[in-house]
C-alpha cells in the first residue's frame, strides 16, 4: 500500500477518486439526492428539521469516521459520505432559513465566507488545495469541511435564485448549468488553473443538482414536474448505487485504472 509517515501525520494512498465524467455524474446525482432526501425526511416522514438534522448528523459522523479510517479510496465509503454530506449541507441551510429566520442572501454570504476560510486554512497549512494529494488525515479533514460548505453554499444560492429571485427551478438549473459549461470551456480552451476550475465547478454542481431535484420533485403548482420526493430520491439513489457497485465490482477507480 506504500504508506509512509511524515512526522506525526501518517501518509496514505490518495483517498479521492480521479476526476472524470463518472465523478461528475455521481456527484450531481448525490447533490440531487441531498436536496430531495432532506425534504423527504423532513416533510414526508414528519421528522421536522431538527429531528432530521439529528438523525443525519449521527449517520454522517459514523460514515465520516469509517471514511477517515480507510487508508485508500473505497468507492462505497467515499460516495456514501458525499451523499450524507449533501443531505446535511442542505439541512444546514434549511435550518438557518426556516428555523432561525436568516435570509437566503445572508445564508449565502455566511457559507461563502466559511468556504473561503476553509480554503485559506487548508492552503496555509498544506500549501495546496489539490484533491490529488489527499494523503494525510489533516488534508482529508480540510477536504471534507470544504465539501460540506460547498453543499450548504450551493443549496443557499440555488434557493436564492429559484425562490428568492423568483426565477423558478428550471431557470435556476439552466443558469447554473450554463455557468458549469463556461467553466468547462475556460479550463479546456483557455487553460485556467485546474484546482480553481475544479472547485468552482464543484460549487456550481450543487445549485444545479438541487434545482434539478426541486424541479423534478415539487408539484406542478410550484413550478415542478410533480414526481415527488420519494420517487425522485429513489431514482437517483438507485443510479448512484448502480454506478458505485459497477466501479467496485470491476475493481476500477473513476479513471478506469486498477484501484
Amino acid at each position: 500500500m506504500n504508506i509512509t509517515t511524515d512526522g506525526n501525520n501518517t501518509r496514505m494512498l490518495n483517498k479521492v477518486p480521479q476526476v472524470t465524467v463518472f465523478f461528475w455524474i455521481i456527484k450531481i446525482l448525490a447533490t440531487t439526492v441531498g436536496e430531495t432526501a432532506a425534504d423527504f425526511l423532513n416533510v414526508n416522514l414528519n421528522l421536522g428539521l431538527t429531528g432530521t438534522s439529528l438523525v443525519m448528523g449521527v449517520l454522517l459522523l459514523a460514515f465520516l469516521v469509517a471514511q477517515m479510517d480507510a487508508r485508500k479510496y473505497v468507492p462505497w465509503r467515499y460516495w456514501s459520505t458525499v451523499v450524507l454530506l449533501s443531505i446535511f449541507g442542505t439541512l444546514m441551510t434549511d435550518n438557518l432559513v426556516d428555523n432561525f429566520g436568516v435570509t437566503l442572501q445572508m445564508t449565502t454570504a455566511v457559507f461563502g465566507i466559511a468556504l473561503m476560510a476553509t480554503f485559506a486554512g487548508w492552503f496555509a497549512s498544506e500549501r495546496t488545495l489539490s484533491i490529488h494529494s489527499i494523503v494525510t488525515a489533516r488534508r482529508e479533514l480540510f477536504y471534507w469541511a470544504a465539501i460540506l460548505f460547498t453543499f450548504a453554499l450551493g443549496t443557499a444560492t440555488g434557493d436564492l435564485a429559484a425562490e428568492g429571485m423568483h426565477l423558478g427551478y428550471a431557470s435556476a438549473a439552466l443558469i447554473s448549468g450554463g455557468l458549469i459549461a463556461a467553466v468547462t470551456v475556460a479550463y479546456y480552451v483557455f487553460k485556467i488553473n485546474a484546482v480553481v476550475a475544479f472547485w468552482i465547478a464543484y460549487v456550481l454542481t450543487r445549485p444545479f443538482g438541487a434545482s434539478c431535484g426541486d424541479f423534478l420533485s415539487q408539484p406542478a403548482a410550484s413550478g415542478g414536474a410533480g414526481l415527488g420526493t420519494v420517487s425522485t430520491s429513489a431514482l437517483f439513489l438507485v443510479a448512484i448505487v448502480g454506478l458505485v457497485t459497477y466501479l467496485s465490482a470491476t475493481h476500477k477507480t473513476l479513471n478506469g485504472q486498477p484501484s
